[in-house]
């Protein structure tokens, strides 16, 4: 773990030296996006001093951490890039306060020898068959230098940059692939995947009408929004005043009077004569 923090530390480095690049001189260390957004990005990460070289598999931990991939080379187009970019580099290093151009160094790439797996008919596939990139791309593009890969115990690739070596059978060791030792030091070239996450989707002039919806107009807008909804409002305050009017004629009615019979005494006006008395 501490020696993947420190390979992290030492690429971080290397990005804080491209400041300030204006894209004329390809440096270590430097993202490079050629071709638009659609096309992937690249890093070349090279030390000069060999003992800051890694192995294969701390090469893929310090891209994956940087937010790529180890490289995968799909086409020969994409190869002619990178041969593009390590020439750039090495005469970007040249012109440099740092002395001379860039040294023998060859590259990681993101090709490794997986175990062997049967094909048709129970048939192993041959030992160049079993390289795979660790990206998951299914690419079989392949610059394997002249009599690679040899197999055996070497099952990670590099590509060959050793621009002061003789030269072997197969030509200059420059830019061709040859599988090694995954422990071995190296350099190594980190690629990024365009991101089309930000991409705008494609508008189709085409109107949907949900099911059981209907378009109407303004005033039918009116309807459906205002008016419909207010219905049992209204109808509440309608019963509301109902009430009221009701309670306050009742009120204004007047009540009728209950009549007390008290019993009446006759006296009569006219003095009563007594018939049995006669002065």
């Amino acid at each position: 773990m501490r020696r993947d923090r420190s390979i992290l530390l030492a690429f971080c480095g290397l990005i804080i030296t491209a400041v300030g690049c204006q894209g004329v001189r390809v440096l270590s260390g430097q993202t490079v996006c050629l071709g638009g957004p659609a096309e992937p990005c690249y890093k070349l990460a090279y030390f000069r001093d060999m003992t800051s070289r890694v192995a294969f598999i701390e090469a893929q931990r310090a891209c994956e951490m940087d937010g790529g991939t180890l490289l995968s080379v799909e086409s020969g187009a994409e190869q002619r890039l990178i041969e593009h970019l390590l020439q750039e580099l090495s005469n970007a290093s040249s012109g440099s306060a740092l002395g001379p151009g860039a040294v023998d160094g060859d590259f990681w790439i993101g090709l490794t020898r997986t175990e062997g797996e049967p094909q048709d008919h129970g048939r192993f596939a041959s030992c160049p068959d079993l390289y795979r990139w660790t990206d998951g791309s299914t690419a079989t593009f392949r610059n394997w230098y002249y009599d690679e890969p040899s197999c055996g115990g070497e099952a990670c690739v590099v590509m060959y940059h050793q621009p002061n070596a003789l030269s072997g059978l197969g030509g200059p060791y420059l830019y061709q692939w040859n599988d090694d030792r995954c422990n071995m030091k190296h350099n190594f070239i980190c690629k990024y995947k365009p991101d089309l996450s930000n991409k705008e989707p494609d508008v189709k002039e085409e109107t949907l009408v949900p099911p059981h919806v209907i378009a109407t107009g303004p005033s039918g807008l009116l309807l459906v929004y205002v008016i419909i909804p207010t219905i049992p409002l209204l109808l509440l305050i309608l019963v509301a005043s109902g009430t009221c009017c009701f309670q306050m004629l009742s009120k204004s009615k007047p009540r009728a009077k209950t009549s007390v019979t008290q019993p009446t005494l006759w006296i009569s006006k006219t003095p009563k004569t007594d018939s049995g008395m006669e002065v």
